[in-house]
């Protein structure tokens, strides 16, 4: 599935998408930080898939404790992805440059593993697989 991923990325300019999707990424905690979180995960890219982490499924599971600070569970496209370092890298960056956040961790997970269904409506749209 990821070579189709792949291939429908390669038909698409090279320059990023940007989506106001809908992907549903379950969130727990101050509500206040949601929108936040959100709009700066959005900034983060897969450099071979023009379209942000947060709408390619990238993301399962966000949670605020109450001393701020975030802990967010993400998967990536492939065990064997390149930028496997540089994305939880760049999430924990972007949530920790929001006022009031303390502190990020980004877990990589690969239970459930993930598969093109996991991308948002308008990522499948965006890269013509819908």
């Amino acid at each position: 599935m990821r070579r189709s991923l792949r291939r429908a990325a390669a038909c698409r300019p090279s320059r990023r998408i940007p989506l106001e999707g809908t992907a549903n990424v379950p969130f727990e905690g101050d509500v206040a930080y949601r929108e936040p979180i959100r709009a700066a995960v959005k900034q983060v890219y897969d450099p071979e898939i023009p379209v942000d982490i947060w709408e390619l499924g990238l993301i399962y599971k966000v949670k605020v404790a109450d001393d701020h600070s975030v802990r967010v569970e993400m998967t990536l496209t492939s065990p064997a992805c390149p930028s496997a370092e540089a994305l939880p890298v760049e999430v924990k960056e972007r949530i920790e440059a929001i006022e009031g956040i303390e502190r990020a961790n980004v877990d990589i997970v690969w239970d459930p593993p993930w598969t093109p269904e996991y991308m948002s409506d308008a990522a499948k749209v965006a890269l013509g697989m819908y």
